[in-house]
């Protein structure tokens, strides 16, 4: 009886012919039933794909690579060379207004006013385009850092090119120039329209080869920023801000000493003699005259030169270049600012620099009060207004270490270098080799002084042997009559009453000349013209500097110098640009042939000078007005 009723249920089972197995007929049926309803969901779906709209030009480039959208854009402007229809690189485009007075005078427009009798023609950087069927395009365009919509219909649509030439050829990173006039829209979604340029023409002036980042992602990669400036200013709107606050300081500091009777000069970049600050030089090499010549590593010497010569206030900005470290505040090359003030000293100066970096701070941020925040995410709070805390070196010193430093006039004998080194492996400080009197001290006063100033703050009282160019102090023997003014635990100003003892100014520069010789490649040489001019007669004197990328660091809120550099240093890539083709290699355009150049006759074509004496003299030609 078992047996019977085994085959019985078997014989009441179904094959499903799509998994194979055998089923009740209630579960065929039921699976039959829902793979019916999956093929009626699946046909829906299939369907609304084909119902939909085919994808644009625009939006199918988004998925090619960069090296795929670079060929494929520039054939097609090659095409556009080639026809001139239009021409994609034209010689002018009338502007009559700037986008950020336009955003202004008309951001008054209400909701659905057209301003149909007034034309405004602007240039500006496509950043958005979307389209709304063939009749209908909408551009976000950017010029001097403000963005505005572009509203473009055919209707209103005039001059040569029609409307679809106009906007077909046109993507990310165009730059276009568009005649229309100003109104606002009247969309159903919302109450209020977006004030927006209404254009009869669009014009294409020049075309973005590259594929722009995209909105979402952005361009974030700090080291590409940093190569690709140009590109970083086209993003980041917080790139292009930080520049201009920086001119913005520049000409603050200029008008500040130019309505004091200050002269601005321009002194040598080039120098037989790398003089004017303790520091590393950069060496180059006149051919002429066949001699090594040194970067300027300050200006101080010339300058001061111009004192004596009887111009009794100059100052200098511009650049210098010291051959040293590279980090978060130093660059090889950077900005300052040095004046020099006859009859003034280091207090006048001290006054002066609380009265003008405080005005400085307030005029570009509109407070005394700023927020600096380092690599760790320290967060600073910084008090600029004045006056501004003193602190003096060598009492500050010996309360953070405990001992009494030797007097001042001692502090520059070896037994001061063996208390010193004491000093250090009692606090547990490294100081790197050569451990000469002045690099110690300066690194004690780097750990335990510099530290503590977090907003503006006088360090004063410095050993005269850290400071072969300052005057000696009048009441402390063995210091000088200098300070350093620290913000955010970094220097920003280097001032002191200038020394103008030709007799002194020899010595100083001859103990300079021993620490060189004991290692210190930031020692300075002895300058035979500048203590020649001292022996004519330097007034009393006040000298300053100021370094710019640092003081444009704390009140944009940037940790790293590279933030505020135009175009900073960057080590070259590996293999960068070797793979890479330019435009015209990508079209195949050949080099033009000039008069004086013939191609080789080597395997590997070329193109060359014909001689020697036409090379120079093509040289010469360009180089000279």
């Amino acid at each position: 009886m078992a047996a019977a009723s085994g085959s019985d249920q078997l014989a009441n089972l179904h094959l499903d012919d799509v998994t194979g197995q055998k089923v009740s007929k209630t579960e065929l049926k039921k699976r039959q039933k829902q793979r019916l309803l999956e093929e009626k969901k699946q046909e829906k779906a299939n369907a609304a794909v084909s119902q939909t709209r085919p994808m644009s030009a625009e939006e199918e480039e988004s998925n090619l690579t960069p090296n795929q959208y670079f060929e494929i854009r520039s054939a097609k402007v090659q095409k556009l060379r080639q026809s001139k229809a239009p021409d994609p690189y034209p010689h002018k485009f009338k502007v009559t207004t700037d986008l950020r007075d336009f955003l202004r005078k008309y951001e008054s427009i209400k909701t659905g006013e057209h301003l149909k009798d007034v034309e405004v023609c602007l240039g500006g950087r496509i950043y958005t385009k979307r389209a709304s069927g063939t009749k209908l395009v909408f551009y976000d365009i950017k010029a001097e850092g403000v963005k505005v919509q572009v509203m473009c219909q055919s209707q209103e649509a005039s001059g040569d090119t029609s409307f679809e030439q106009q906007h077909e050829q046109l993507r990310r990173g165009d730059i276009i120039g568009i005649i229309g006039y100003p109104g606002r829209t009247a969309p159903r979604s919302r109450a209020e329209g977006q004030l927006s340029i209404f254009a009869r023409e669009i014009v294409l002036l020049t075309p973005c080869l590259h594929q722009l980042p995209s909105e979402r992602y952005g361009f974030k990669d700090q080291e590409q920023r940093y190569r690709q400036r140009y590109l970083d200013l086209i993003m980041n709107d917080k790139a292009r801000n930080v520049l201009l606050t920086r001119s913005k300081m520049i000409t603050y500091i200029r008008r500040y000493l130019d309505e004091r009777d200050f002269v601005e000069v321009e002194t040598p970049m080039m120098n037989a003699i790398a003089g004017g600050a303790t520091a590393k030089p950069f060496i180059t090499h006149h051919n002429d005259l066949d001699m090594n010549l040194f970067m300027r590593v300050a200006p101080e010497l010339y300058l001061k030169m111009l004192i004596v010569g009887g111009l009794e206030r100059v100052y200098e900005l511009g650049r210098q270049f010291r051959n040293e470290g590279i980090d978060l505040t130093h660059n090889p090359e950077f900005t300052t600012c040095e004046f020099y003030m006859a009859y003034a000293d280091v207090y006048d100066l001290m006054d002066i620099t609380e009265d003008l970096v405080s005005g400085l701070v307030k005029h570009v941020t509109g407070s005394y009060q700023t927020t600096f925040h380092t690599q760790s995410g320290e967060e600073y709070q910084v008090n600029w207004e004045k006056p501004w805390k003193r602190i003096d070196m060598m009492g500050a010193l010996e309360k953070a270490c405990g001992e009494e430093f030797p007097p001042g006039e001692e502090l520059h004998t070896t037994k001061t270098n063996d208390f010193l080194k004491g000093i250090l492996k009692k606090m547990k400080v490294e100081c790197t080799p050569p451990q000469t009197n002045a690099r110690m001290l300066d690194k004690l006063v780097g750990e335990f002084i510099e530290e503590k100033c977090v907003n503006p703050t006088f360090i004063t009282g410095h050993p005269q042997m850290m400071s072969p160019l300052a005057k000696y102090h009048r009441d402390r023997a063995g210091l000088c009559e200098r300070f350093e003014a620290f913000v955010c635990k970094k220097e920003i100003v280097n001032a002191y009453t200038e020394l103008n003892d030709p007799f002194d100014q020899r010595l100083r520069f001859e103990e300079q000349a021993r620490q060189k010789d004991q290692g210190d490649d930031e020692a300075q040489m002895v300058d035979e013209n500048f203590c020649t001019s001292l022996e004519y007669g330097l007034p009393p004197t006040g000298g300053w500097g100021l370094g710019m990328d640092r003081l444009v660091m704390f009140l944009t809120d940037n940790y790293s110098i590279k933030e505020v550099l135009t175009f900073p240093f960057m080590k070259d890539e590996a293999n960068s640009g070797k793979d890479k083709k330019t435009a015209a290699e990508v079209v195949g355009i050949q080099p033009m042939v000039e008069e004086g150049i013939r191609e080789s006759n080597s395997v590997a074509p070329r193109l060359m000078w014909a001689d020697d004496e036409l090379y120079s003299a093509q040289v010469e030609h360009v180089r000279r007005p």
